[in-house]
């Protein structure tokens, strides 16, 4: 049985990942806060396992990587998709505080999560895996009033970039998928963001999150010599191409 950590497992494109791998027979290790919709998960699923933790907690993200290599025998994927927006304002109105605490879970933590991945990966035998990183088409072409998410989501890239260059010899493979408007609890939190601002703006075009789950699982189950390296899903009428 194929064996995957994923995430930001509890809601929105982490969740819908994880069932979309449970019900393809994965056994996948759920990470997120929010402990109780990870465990209604469990009772849902026989070959899901609970994690609670926080991903910028690096101390218990170990335990945790350690308790399911454990249990599961190996770690086969890594989905890092644990992420926050943050404010939406220009540069002038984001504390430096407000600044910290997005790249504090959308980079250090994701940062913690793909070393800890790397380290099994690479002593378990056989050695290797996948690693697939959350990125966004923000980590491309950014929308209005999201300094603090684009700039986290620029270095994510650089980050996929590196971890390729550097597990190709220890048959780690690296890629990243950029998601647009897949609907989930922070894209509706933008939509509301928006409507506040403006009751009459028109409603941002939205995809099924299961479309960009189903995405992340066809780079999952790619033989390890091929590689999704990046891939980009998103709601077919989005402003992306030329973006204003």
């Amino acid at each position: 049985m194929k064996t995957a950590i994923i995430t930001g497992a509890s809601s929105g494109i982490g969740r819908a990942t994880a069932e979309a791998f449970l019900n393809a027979g994965w056994q996948v290790g759920l990470i997120a806060r929010r402990q109780d919709r990870l465990e209604e998960m469990v009772t849902q699923f026989d070959h899901a396992i609970a994690l609670p933790g926080d991903v910028t907690n690096p101390e218990h993200m170990a335990q945790v990587f350690d308790r399911f290599a454990k249990q599961a025998g190996r770690l086969d994927v890594l989905f890092n998709n644990a992420g926050v927006f943050g404010p939406s304002a220009t540069i002038d109105d984001i504390s430096v505080e407000a600044f910290d605490a997005v790249m504090n879970v959308n980079l250090r933590g994701m940062f913690i999560c793909a070393r800890l991945a790397f380290a099994q990966m690479r002593s378990q035998s056989p050695q290797g895996g996948r690693i697939i990183n959350n990125g966004s088409i923000s980590a491309h072409t950014p929308r209005s009033n999201s300094l603090c998410y684009t700039t986290s989501k620029h270095a994510i890239t650089g980050m996929t970039r590196s971890l390729s260059l550097d597990g190709r010899d220890l048959n780690i493979a690296c890629g990243q998928i950029d998601i647009g408007n897949a609907r989930s609890e922070l894209v509706q939190d933008l939509i509301l963001r928006a409507q506040e601002v403006d009751p009459k703006a028109p409603v941002m075009p939205t995809m099924d999150v299961a479309d960009a789950a189903r995405s992340v699982l066809h780079m999952a189950e790619l033989p390890l010599e091929a590689n999704v390296q990046f891939m980009t899903v998103m709601a077919t009428q989005m402003p992306y191409i030329g973006r204003g």
